[in-house]
């Protein structure tokens, strides 16, 4: 998100900064276009490729189905080096906050995830996440500086750490499931974020994502339940509650 959806991109100028030749930058933006993320149309050049909101609600339900697997391995096989390293990101990514570094506590939030798969035993699984989150990783990027939303995320990495250290499979789970949830939660705010930096229809990616939650919501619970219920939404209230628990 460096460059905006739909910024021209030009082979010259990047071929100028870089000190290279235009053979490379072209086959980099050939890399590029394959993952999505520039469009290349013939005799008119090259553009920063519009998120395709369309492919947010797919994206976050196969995240959500591999991280609840691996966060419940966590639960089960982590050891003691894991839990120290997984509480030295999330204080990392608390010292982002504090100094309001959004580049710096998204490259925490990575981390964090990367090293709950590397307790679970199978670090690879990562790459196959990273390929699945290109578009999502972008509209997090939109969606983090606004107000509380960093807030939030750290609060449910606190409580996903607890419920990992506690060797509480389901626990570990449910927050891992609210969490992700909260990414198809905020396809409603994409036009008033910018609507012009999305292809594909917002409401009906929406709606989807809402019809799908609300059958899950009809669903008998299995975990009891966690900070993160329907009953306490506020994020400022649930990090209240947690810091509590940890006695800050």
């Amino acid at each position: 998100m460096s460059r905006r959806p739909g910024e021209t991109v030009h082979e010259k100028d990047i071929a100028q900064v870089f000190g290279v030749s235009r053979t490379p930058v072209r086959e980099a933006l050939l890399r590029l276009s394959e993952e999505g993320l520039v469009d290349i149309v013939a005799k008119s050049g090259t553009i920063v490729s519009r998120i395709p909101v369309d492919e947010l609600p797919e994206a976050i339900l196969a995240r959500k189905a591999i991280e609840q697997m691996t966060v419940r391995m966590a639960a089960e096989f982590s050891v003691k080096s894991d839990i120290l390293t997984m509480h030295a990101i999330v204080e990392r990514q608390t010292e982002a906050l504090r100094s309001e570094d959004v580049n710096g506590f998204h490259e925490e939030d990575e981390a964090l995830h990367h090293a709950i798969m590397a307790a679970a035993g199978y670090p690879g699984i990562w790459r196959f996440v990273e390929e699945i989150k290109v578009q999502l990783d972008r509209f997090r990027r939109l969606t983090l500086p606004q107000a509380h939303r960093m807030e939030r995320a750290l609060a449910e990495h606190i409580e996903l750490v607890a419920a990992i250290d506690a060797r509480n499979q389901e626990a570990a789970a449910a927050v891992m499931g609210n969490h992700l949830d909260w990414l198809g939660e905020s396809l409603a705010e994409i036009q008033d974020i910018n609507p012009d930096y999305f292809s594909g229809n917002p409401r009906d990616a929406h709606f989807r994502w809402t019809k799908r939650s609300r059958a899950q919501a009809a669903q008998p619970m299995e975990s009891g339940g966690t900070l993160f219920s329907e009953t306490n939404r506020d994020p400022q209230m649930r990090h209240v509650q947690i810091k509590g628990q940890e006695g800050a």
